[in-house]
Formats: C-alpha cells, sequence, structure tokens
C-alpha cells in the first residue's frame, strides 16, 4: 500500500494544509450534506440506467 504523501500531487496545497482543512470541515458537519448530495445523484443516476432511461 502506498502512504497518501508518496501519491499527492504537487500542484495541490501541502498535505498538512489539506489535512486540516479536511478536519474542520469534519468537525463542522460540512463533509456530511456534500456526501448525502453527491450519494443521491449516484443512486438516482443508477436508478435510471436500470430502467432504460438516459
Amino acid at each position: 500500500m502506498v502512504a497518501i504523501g508518496q501519491t499527492y500531487k504537487r500542484d495541490l496545497p501541502p498535505y498538512s494544509t489539506v489535512f486540516w482543512y479536511y478536519k474542520q470541515w469534519c468537525e463542522d458537519g460540512i463533509l456530511d450534506p456534500i456526501m448525502a448530495n453527491l450519494h443521491q445523484g449516484v443512486r438516482e443516476q443508477v436508478k435510471k440506467n436500470h430502467s432504460g432511461q438516459p
């Protein structure tokens, strides 16, 4: 398994900065509604694909 720091892109801020924001967003509950919205969108897309709709 490759450590996340080894695969981190160079055009992004330092890993520690990104992780700090991630922790803040988790603590503030910001990521939960985003993930719920994304999950719902995927579920709707899968449902459309199974029913033959575009």
